[in-house]
């Protein structure tokens, strides 16, 4: 029987909504497959009780207050002490800023395969073929990843669907939770700076929402960005700009999605006064349902959009607050 080993990301205690989906796409990717999940961090208790109820084979936990807060080298250990444990055929982990950074370096440490950012993953025998995008989402290349060795991958977050909790729960039992005890190298405890970046804003980051309401160089001002707010709030969504906003200095450049800012796949991108250049076209052409509001009926961000409105984001932003208002009323 195949082993897959998923990286059940969280932070202060609470877990990625990638997690969910890391568990669809191990079943899709094989059925019969035992599934176990890993948890680093620090007072993970009530995490692994409740990842042990999704019907998996076991939940091995590296429990370290020194593993409070992401650190790449005491990380890359933990997970790989976790590999060693279960001996997995298959690791997955969440295409998140996390998953990116870690995701190589477990591979690197473990002499396994690596794919990263796919799209797709399906069996072929004993090897597996994934796909992932390339040249800013204008291609898609295929990968096969041979079966006798160990394989990393991550996997685009909203690329698959969440699985079902209350579905598994009803299946039996909880799954065998195992603290792992994990100890850190020397060279790994190394700290060189630590800085913690918060906001008082209360609106999620744009790789974390489900929902980004994106604005560009349009809206004019910092002030004017007010609109965009209120959407945001109402949607409970994040917001986003363009590149040419934020050097305008409308928005922080930790909001800018495209090339050279925040790669975002949300369920839902609405673009206001975004006109669509190729580099933020490549941050968020991978999102499920893209909105474009715009007064250039060329724009390019048309010929990507899902739905597209010619119209002034003035005009349509507030009425989309009233509207969405009293449909989420009901």
């Amino acid at each position: 029987m195949s082993k897959i080993l998923i990286f059940a990301e969280q932070r202060g205690g609470e877990l990625h909504p990638a997690v969910r989906q890391l568990l669809t796409a191990a079943r899709e990717i094989d059925g019969g497959a035992e599934i176990t999940f890993c948890l680093v961090g620090a007072g993970l208790t009530t995490l692994a009780s409740e990842l042990g109820k999704y019907g998996v084979a076991g939940v091995v936990a590296v429990d370290d207050p020194k593993l409070e807060r992401y650190r790449p080298q005491p990380y890359t250990g933990a997970l790989a002490a976790a590999i060693d444990k279960v001996q997995p055929n298959l690791v997955l982990l969440p295409a998140t800023f996390m998953g990116r950074d870690l995701a190589p370096r477990v591979a690197a440490r473990c002499n396994a395969a690596l794919a990263t950012d796919c799209v797709e993953a399906r069996l072929d025998g004993d090897a597996l073929i994934v796909k992932r995008p390339a040249y800013i989402g204008k291609a898609t290349a295929e990968l096969k990843l041979a079966g006798d060795r160990l394989k990393v991958v991550s996997i685009r977050p909203n690329t698959f669907a969440a699985a079902d909790a209350a579905a598994d729960a009803q299946d039996g039992a909880s799954a065998n939770i195992e603290a792992l005890d994990f100890t850190l190298d020397a060279s790994d405890e190394k700290l060189i700076n630590r800085e913690l970046v918060g906001t008082t804003s209360g609106v999620k980051d744009v790789t974390e929402a489900d929902i980004v309401v994106s604005g560009g160089r349009s809206l004019k001002s910092e002030e004017n960005f007010k609109i965009i707010y209120d959407l945001a709030k109402v949607l409970d969504a994040a917001v986003g700009a363009s590149r040419a906003a934020c050097d305008a200095g409308y928005q922080p450049h930790s909001r800018q999605v495209g090339l050279t800012g925040k790669t975002v796949t949300p369920k839902l991108y609405m673009a206001f006064g975004i006109d669509g250049a190729i580099q933020h076209l490549a941050g968020m052409r991978g999102s499920k349902v893209i909105v474009a509001i715009n007064t250039k009926k060329e724009a390019p961000i048309f010929n990507v959009a899902t739905y597209g409105c010619v119209a002034d984001l003035f005009v349509m932003a507030p009425l989309l607050v009233e509207e969405f208002k009293k449909v989420l009323a009901k």
